[in-house]
């Protein structure tokens, strides 16, 4: 059985573009060095 806090951490983290885990969730290895570029791209 899973741990509903651990769960909620691991949605927050990949909803986090200012996490690894946002990054890894979206095929790459590590959070890149123009997260932020990327990250007003998609928001334009």
């Amino acid at each position: 059985m899973s741990d509903p806090k651990s769960d909620q951490d691991n949605h927050a983290d990949q909803m986090n573009p200012n996490n690894d885990a946002y990054w890894e969730s979206r095929g790459e290895d590590e959070r890149p060095d123009d997260w932020g570029e990327r990250v007003s791209e998609d928001n334009n």
